[in-house]
């Protein structure tokens, strides 16, 4: 294993996640601020999603035609360009304009986003079969700790230099990510001749969905993503109503919903980057996705019944009241530990059932369901949440626990290991 080529495309991915949690949640700060309406607010966080389920597969199906680093530099190249509207929109007088070039920013940002689909391939590309699992939690790592230091140096931009440091600041990291991939980073993909695999665009998608087994594992992938998302966009609205919370006026409140996507995002960070490949090694892929459906399952039925009061300070956490809250911890990291130790097996097993030529394909097809989960999700979980409160959390563990059963009947028999690379 080529363990320079490893660390940058680490640091690659950490700087890509980075940029892109400077500028997420600011983007509903920044639609208020230029006065969008509610739906329009959506469209526009919505947009990122939708055209990365559009490009995905296409950049990850270039990759293997043309090599990982140039997709992996134009890609980087053009999350800077989108950082860069971002930062312009805050300066426009007119505020329909500057919801238009918000708007842009974050599709063309979305348009651009194959970088995580390249890497994955680049990982596989450098790393041996019984390796891959371990090595994909690395990147799952980078995902979690860009998630966490994204928000704190958008923050302290946003503070600094007003509505434009963040998309600027975001933009300065995509060049130095673009710089080093293009002065360190070696091409990963072996040179030699390329099986012509002619397919429409989304034709891709039908190809990679009706392969037995892979196509069940991006389902999987799609599926978690959604729970996730649904999980993700409510759980400021459960935590409010349940340890009545008021979110919108009190600065501790908030800060106290902050923490608790810290703590998530610590504790899979921790999961992804040391505990996935001794598990791997222990269980096997398919049993430790079977394992993370269950734990994300379990946690979500708890998670809308879980009540308390007052903010999540140490003088209520060892009071009575604070028994609400010890509860609510443990649930989401029983969550954390689930959703964090669902993804690095799933991709691990997915590179080696696709043959080494698609792998670039089939993660774009992977990572576009997740996208389309992502639009999905938030739409599902906060119309239900209004109608039941705890509907969508109950409704996303039954279809996680109906899953772990289709997986488990689906690889009934066979070793929980490592395929042979290219099997179908």
């Amino acid at each position: 294993m080529k363990r320079p080529s490893l660390a940058i495309i680490w640091l690659t991915v950490f700087l890509d996640l980075v940029g892109f949690g400077i500028v997420v949640p600011l983007v509903p700060l920044y639609g208020r601020e230029f006065g969008a309406k509610s739906w329009v607010l959506g469209l526009i966080i919505a947009s990122f999603s939708a055209f990365q389920f559009i490009c995905a597969p296409w950049w990850g199906r270039w990759s293997d035609r043309v090599g990982r680093r140039p997709v992996l530099l134009l890609s980087t190249a053009g999350a800077a360009v989108s950082y860069v509207l971002f930062a312009l929109s805050s300066g426009l007088r007119d505020s329909a304009l500057a919801l238009l070039l918000l708007g842009v920013s974050r599709a063309f940002a979305g348009a651009c986003g194959g970088n995580i689909t390249v890497a994955q391939a680049y990982i596989a590309d450098i790393t041996p079969p019984a390796e891959r699992a371990r090595r994909m939690g690395l990147i799952g790592m980078a995902f979690g700790l860009g998630f966490i230091f994204g928000p704190i140096l958008g923050g302290i931009s946003l503070k600094q230099w007003g509505l434009s440091g963040p998309g600027w600041m975001a933009a300065a990291l995509c060049t130095v990510n673009f710089l080093l991939a293009w002065f360190i980073l070696a091409e990963s993909r072996r040179s030699g001749p390329i099986p012509s695999v002619q397919r429409p665009h989304w034709a891709q998608y039908w190809h990679t969905l009706r392969t037995p087994r892979v196509g069940l594992l991006v389902m999987v992938f799609f599926l978690a993503t959604f729970a996730f998302s649904c999980f993700e966009s409510t759980l400021p609205l459960v935590v409010s109503d349940n340890f009545g919370l008021d979110l919108t006026h009190n600065g501790e409140a908030a800060a106290t919903v902050v923490f608790l996507f810290a703590y998530c995002g610590i504790l899979g960070a921790l999961m992804q980057g040391m505990a996935v490949g001794r598990l791997v090694s222990r269980w096997g892929e398919v049993r430790l996705i079977l394992v993370s459906l269950v734990c994300t399952a379990c946690s979500l039925s708890m998670l809308p019944f879980i009540r308390g009061q007052g903010l999540l300070e140490w003088s209520v956490l060892g009071s009575s009241q604070g028994l609400g809250w010890w509860a609510l911890l443990g649930a989401l990291g029983l969550l954390s530990v689930g959703s964090s130790l669902t993804r690095p097996p799933l991709f691990g097993l997915l590179s080696n059932l696709t043959h080494e030529h698609e792998q670039g394909a089939t993660f774009g097809v992977a990572q576009g369901m997740g996208s389309l989960a992502r639009i999905l999700g938030p739409i599902f979980a906060t119309t239900t949440l209004h109608i039941l409160p705890p509907l969508p959390y109950l409704v996303c563990s039954g279809l996680l626990l109906g899953t772990a059963v289709i997986l488990g009947l689906r690889w009934a028999g066979s070793e929980p290991g490592v395929a042979p690379a290219g099997s179908r």
